[in-house]
C-alpha cells in the first residue's frame, strides 16, 4: 500500500532526526502532533545535503550533490521516489506550497560549502546564511502557519532571523571544526585563527539583536501548536550562546561547548513552566 511506504517513510525521516540532533528532536516533540512529521520531514531532507557536503569526504561530493538535487526534482514532478527522505520531503513541499526559490536558495548554499571556504564580505555572509538557515525556518513557518498567508507574512521576517541566530551560534560552536578540517571560515573580516574579544563580541551582538527580534516579534505570536516547540528550541539555542560568551576568545576554537542531557532536561522542565503559566 502506498499509504504504507510514506508512513516509512515519515518515519526515516524521524529516525534522520532523532539520530543527528537530539536537541532538535526533542523540540520537535513540543510541537503539536499534527505538524511534527512534516518538521521532520524537513529536517531530514536538510540533514542529508549537510552531510554531504560535511562529512562525505572518501566521495565525489559533487556528484552526490548533483544526484540528490537531481531525484528530489524527479521526486517533485513524479508525487513518489524510492528515496524515503525525499519521498517525504516532496510531500511537505507540496502539502504546505514551499516556494522552489526557497529550496534552491537552500541547495546553492549546499553547494557553495564543496568549493567556498571564505566569505569575505557581509553580502555573501549574508545571501549564504539566507540560504542555509533563513529558508529553512521559513519552510517550518508555512508548516506552523499552515496555508495561512496573512500570518505568514507577519512572522516571516522573525522565522529568518531566528535561523540567523541559530546558524550564528552553530558557527561559533562549531569554529575549530569548520576552521581546521573543513578549512571554513565563514564570519566576514574576522581572523579566526586569531579571534580577539572584539571580535568575538560582535558576533554575540549580532545574534543576540536576531534572539529578541525572532523571541518579540515570532515565536509569541506563533500559533499555538507551534509556539512551545519553537521556544524549547531558542532556549536550547540561547543557553549554549551563554556558554560561548564564557569562553575566552582565544580558547574558542579548543573548546567544543554542548548542552548536558540533564540540563537539557531541566531546560524543558523550566520552558514547561512558563508555557503552562502563559509568560512566555
Amino acid at each position: 500500500m502506498k499509504e504504507l511506504f510514506d508512513k516509512t517513510s515519515h518515519d526515516c525521516s524521524k529516525l534522520v532526526t532523532k539520530s543527528y540532533s537530539t536537541s532538535f528532536s526533542l523540540a520537535v516533540n513540543m510541537l503539536s502532533p499534527k505538524i511534527r512529521t512534516d518538521i521532520y520531514n524537513i529536517y531530514g531532507f536538510v540533514r542529508f545535503a549537510d552531510e554531504i557536503v560535511d562529512t562525505f569526504h572518501d566521495y565525489n561530493k559533487e556528484t552526490l550533490m548533483a544526484n540528490f538535487e537531481r531525484d528530489y526534482y524527479l521526486a517533485k514532478a513524479q508525487g513518489i521516489s524510492l528515496n524515503p527522505i525525499l519521498n517525504s520531503f516532496q510531500q511537505t513541499v507540496t502539502r504546505y506550497n514551499i516556494s522552489d526559490d526557497m529550496v534552491q536558495a537552500f541547495l546553492k548554499s549546499m553547494k557553495a560549502d564543496l568549493h567556498k571556504t571564505q566569505y569575505q564580505t557581509k553580502a555573501e555572509y549574508d545571501e549564504y546564511i539566507y540560504g542555509s538557515a533563513d529558508v529553512v525556518g521559513l519552510m517550518c513557518l508555512k508548516v506552523f502557519v499552515d496555508g495561512d498567508d496573512k500570518r505568514y507574512q507577519e512572522l516571516k521576517d522573525a522565522a529568518m532571523r531566528l535561523g540567523s541566530a541559530f546558524q550564528k551560534v552553530n558557527f561559533l560552536r562549531d569554529l575549530k571544526a569548520d576552521f581546521e578540517e573543513l578549512n571554513r571560515s565563514y564570519f566576514p573580516n574576522v581572523d579566526l585563527g586569531q579571534l580577539d574579544a572584539a571580535s568575538k563580541q560582535l558576533i554575540i551582538d549580532e545574534i543576540e539583536a536576531d534572539f529578541d527580534y525572532a523571541y518579540k516579534e515570532g515565536i509569541l505570536k506563533l500559533p499555538v501548536e507551534a509556539k512551545f516547540g519553537v521556544y524549547m528550541a531558542y532556549r536550547y539555542y540561547r543557553r549554549l550562546l551563554k556558554k560561548l560568551k564564557s569562553v575566552p576568545s582565544e580558547k574558542i576554537m579548543d573548546t567544543r561547548i554542548r548542552i548536558s542531557d540533564p540540563m537539557k532536561i531541566n531546560l524543558l522542565a523550566r520552558s514547561y513552566v512558563k508555557y503552562k503559566l502563559n509568560i512566555i
